[in-house]
């Protein structure tokens, strides 16, 4: 079968950089500097509703050094004087985990292993992870069938063309909030399924997974320090920067080219 995008060639490092840019998925992006700020200072408060179901303790209470990692691995503004107006994401830093994740899904693939796909922005990111699950799934992986009826507090956990996600109302819902990805853990466990060997998500299914000592990839836009932070300490495997919601979704397509391509699965999907 020919890949999933059919009005898409994978385009070569420097046209992705110009893409990323253009579309605002890195460069300057839409999120203002003021709120990343808020965010990473509300982390290093320990809210935990920035930490994403990762465990952190007290080693990222200081908003300045949360800050750091974010310039490193993210590409934001690293002057901590810059408080509002326009911050960035580094596209060739994007590329790079692009690239770190490929790797990751190819080993995955060539060794049959278990592979989960989730997103908490459905909005915006469930066509990559459909994509990549369908490719993922006719070149060799498992892709992981979620057990049914699964619930959290904030609605219940399901599964459409193999990404997990959560629903309210008979509407995708967009959450940060590790309880999906818990709830699919339990689940499996309970059922006496083996874990997944690797999961591809973001927001705190990602979070979620990593904690839990599994092999995760994980999307983060640049007002979402904890995935980058777990990258940082060892936690999650790769955490790819990049505005998680652009007004057309359509947008991300180009890059989910580059990643089915770099991972060698271009005749796969």
């Amino acid at each position: 079968m020919g890949v999933m995008l059919p009005h898409v060639t994978a385009p070569s490092r420097k046209a992705l950089a110009d893409h990323l840019v253009r579309t605002r998925i890195a460069g300057d992006v839409a999120t203002p500097r003021e709120n990343n700020r808020s965010h990473y200072r509300r982390l290093a408060e320990g809210d935990r509703h920035y930490w994403f179901g990762l465990e952190f303790g007290d080693r990222w209470t200081d908003e300045e050094a949360v800050l750091a990692v974010m310039a490193e691995r993210c590409g934001v503004v690293a002057d901590p004087g810059h408080l509002r107006g326009q911050d960035t994401i580094d596209p060739e830093l994007t590329i790079s985990a692009l690239d770190r994740a490929a790797r990751m899904l190819c080993k995955a693939v060539e060794g049959g292993q278990r592979v989960l796909f989730a997103t908490g922005h459905p909005g915006g990111l469930l066509d990559v992870h459909r994509t990549l699950a369908a490719a993922a799934g006719a070149a060799g992986a498992e892709v992981v069938a979620i057990p049914g009826g699964l619930s959290t507090d904030e609605g219940g956990v399901f599964q459409f063309c193999d990404v997990a996600m959560l629903e309210r109302g008979a509407t995708l819902w967009h959450t940060h909030s590790p309880g999906p990805m818990a709830a699919v853990l339990d689940g499996l466990a309970a059922q006496g399924r083996p874990m997944p060997d690797l999961v591809v998500a973001d927001h705190g299914w990602a979070g979620c997974a990593g904690q839990r000592g599994i092999d995760a990839i994980g999307f983060a836009d640049c007002n979402d320090p904890a995935l980058f932070l777990a990258e940082a300490e060892g936690t999650v495997s790769v955490t790819v920067p990049l505005d998680d919601h652009v007004t057309d979704p359509r947008h991300y397509d180009p890059m989910t080219a580059y990643l089915l391509e770099a991972a060698g699965l271009t005749g796969s999907a």
